[in-house]
């Protein structure tokens, strides 16, 4: 998303914190605790730090017990286009071995805490391994083609820091596709083999690339969906649309990303539920917080799957 840039003021105070930090502490990292599938220190633990819950989720998995994992944003009221980096984060990234950023312009944050953190390490950066630039849509967790991208690529991240456990870290990885992921596939199987081609209404852009992945018919403008997601003015011409499809129930179900809920969005949500249209709920982060990448995932697709089976039953 491009709704706010963060704010840049106390950047500097946190570079300064940084280097006095790493000088006392020698380059040293305490263990990281209450993290997103964080594990003690051991010989051969590769620490990596991820932008987001979403990413550090499934790399935590793939890590087990030789990965000590930390997302940086890790709850639901966080949001990520307007978050200031700490000089907690900082530190946490200058003993990172591997780094995980969403990019498309999502956190770039992410680039001025790798700036600052100096050293060498390991930089995955999802949107360039998917080969969505700047500018495009950066919700590239909602596309299973991506995050199975992903789980290859941070085995292989993984591996190279620590080649001995190689081995280790491609098991995990088939066992998180193959096993963890199986719910998760089921239901998108489901989804698209009986509701293909149904129209469906969005709150912003966040639901592009799962209703391409299910075979549903995104009607919403896409000039809405980007202004949402960018935090710029909707056209009239695109509300009149959008309320249209609603009052004349050409929608089957309205799914609203509720951590970027605008007035508009708000006006459509109510206008859809009055015209007994099924609101369902999607995030951009975990929910809740602890949640695995999966168990999150496949909540909200059961979610829709119930709305779409209501819808025509």
């Amino acid at each position: 998303m491009f709704r706010r840039a963060p704010r840049r003021s106390s950047f500097n105070i946190l570079v300064s914190t940084l280097l006095a930090a790493t000088v006392l502490a020698g380059c040293a990292m305490s263990p990281p605790s209450g993290g997103q599938g964080s594990a003690p220190y051991a010989p051969r633990v590769v620490r990596v730090v991820a932008g987001e819950n979403v990413w550090g989720s499934i790399a935590a998995q793939i890590g087990g017990a030789h990965a000590a994992v930390t997302s940086i944003i890790a709850s639901p009221q966080t949001d990520p286009h307007a978050y200031e980096p700490t000089a907690a984060d900082a530190r946490r990234l200058a003993d990172a071995q591997v780094a995980v950023m969403n990019g498309v312009g999502y956190d770039p944050w992410m680039n001025r805490l790798l700036a600052a953190a100096g050293g060498s390490r390991t930089v995955l950066d999802v949107g360039e391994l998917v080969g969505v630039a700047p500018g495009g849509n950066p919700h590239l967790w909602y596309s299973p083609g991506y995050v199975a991208q992903f789980t290859r690529a941070i085995a292989n991240a993984m591996a190279r820091v620590d080649p001995a456990d190689r081995a280790y870290f491609l098991r995990r990885q088939a066992h998180f596709d193959n096993v963890a992921l199986a719910s998760y596939h089921e239901v998108i199987a489901r989804i698209r083999a009986r509701y293909a081609g149904r129209p469906v209404g969005g709150s912003e852009s966040v639901v592009v690339y799962l209703c391409r992945a299910l075979g549903l018919h995104l009607v919403t403008p896409p000039t809405f969906l980007r202004a949402v997601t960018q935090g710029t003015d909707v056209s009239a011409a695109d509300k009149v649309t959008i309320d249209a499809q609603i009052r004349n129930r050409a929608i089957d179900v309205y799914l609203e990303n509720v951590q970027n809920s605008t007035p508009d969005v708000q006006a459509q949500v109510a206008a859809a539920r009055a015209a007994h249209i099924s609101v369902v709920a999607m995030s951009e982060t975990l929910r809740p917080a602890g949640a695995t990448f999966q168990a999150w995932q496949t909540a909200q697709l059961r979610a829709l799957a119930s709305a779409l089976e209501t819808t025509h039953a």
